[in-house]
């Protein structure tokens, strides 16, 4: 009974220092006190097992095994939820997996600006380190390519099932033009067809009914708006300039003046200038509105509400010309003469 009473005693020791041992590793930090914070991902599909061991080599907790037991005894292992979170090896255990399970991953911003062409959106992800730019371009389309000649490349992903205002899009060129120009918060771990579905949403609410309802009455398509905004966007800068010059540009494709729009030729050439030079003015491109009559083949930017507004809402006036100043004002002329005096005194 004696020595019975003995292995009691020690078994209920070991129960307790066990006991003690647990309590310890899940409840007290690996770095009681500590401020320090460490970007932790967790990635889509990853399991319990595959956290707990990262957050162990990353010095964040002490025990991975333990870590697992005590989410899947709470019933948090699989609410565990992907993306980049700031965690601490201050924190305890309870504290990370409610925190995993919670979902307050840290969001990153990014910036597309109004203007930007699939170019300059493709070469912001990239120097940041996001993606590959080429990875834009294979979802979206390459710019300038008219793949119904292109036959060696494949297409782009069609999104007209999934927003119907690409509908009336031609199949044959990109998406320039409708990734909507705004700030968006993203999680590291999104994949740039969803940061595309995300721009894609934002310009389907923007274009609202309204909006919609005077492009039908109008008898012209949203794409034929989206084109006309993106030379918008790209000749001038104040929305009461904007309004003037869409009603410019509208009265020269119903007069069957070609449009002569030099951002077309600099979205050809893919120079960042204003001086255009004899010799671009001849490359033979559908994106050549000073070669071709009518709207170029697709847009040449990704225009803001502003710019989309004053092409479906043009102003009429006496003037069929105008130029920017190098200081970005705009210099409106009724005739011929008037604009290249303009130009001889504000473009030296």
């Amino acid at each position: 009974m004696k020595y019975f009473s003995i292995i009691v005693l020690i078994f209920v020791i070991v129960v307790l220092l066990a006991c003690f041992f647990v309590f310890h590793e899940i409840y007290s930090p690996k770095e009681p006190g500590s401020d320090k914070t460490v970007s932790f991902l967790v990635k889509q599909g990853e399991g319990t097992g595959e956290i707990s061991i990262n957050l162990k080599e990353q010095g964040i907790i002490k025990n991975s095994y333990l870590f697992r037991v005590y989410a899947l005894i709470l019933g948090q292992a699989e609410k565990l939820q992907a993306g980049e979170y700031e965690l601490s090896p201050g924190m305890n255990v309870p504290e990370i997996v409610d925190k995993l399970a919670s979902g307050e991953a840290v969001k990153k911003t990014i910036i597309i600006i109004e203007g930007w062409n699939l170019r300059d959106i493709g070469w912001y992800f990239e120097n940041k380190g996001m993606f590959v730019a080429e990875e834009l371009f294979e979802l979206v389309g390459f710019p300038l390519i008219d793949y119904s000649e292109a036959i060696d490349m494949p297409e782009p992903k069609d999104f007209s099932e999934e927003f119907d205002f690409l509908g009336d899009k031609p199949k044959n060129i990109s998406l320039e033009g409708y990734l909507f120009p705004d700030t968006y918060e993203i999680f590291p771990e999104e994949g740039i067809e969803e940061i595309v579905i995300r721009m894609l949403a934002n310009f389907d609410k923007k274009l609202n009914s309204e909006l919609r309802e005077e492009i039908i009455s109008q008898g012209k398509s949203i794409f034929e708006i989206v084109t006309m905004a993106s030379l918008i966007e790209k000749e001038v800068r104040t929305f009461e300039d904007k309004k003037i010059v869409s009603g410019i540009l509208w009265k020269r494709l119903e007069s069957k003046m070609p449009l002569q729009v030099d951002a077309t030729i600099s979205y050809i050439t893919g120079r960042k200038t204003t001086k255009i030079t004899k010799e671009e003015l001849k490359i033979d491109s559908l994106y050549n509105t000073y070669k071709y009559k009518g709207l170029p083949l697709g847009p040449i930017s990704n225009p803001g509400i502003e710019s989309i507004i004053a092409a479906v809402y043009p102003e009429k006036s006496e003037f069929w010309f105008y130029l920017s100043t190098p200081k970005g004002e705009t210099i409106f002329s009724q005739t011929l003469k008037e604009h290249s005096e303009a130009a001889a005194k504000y473009l030296k």
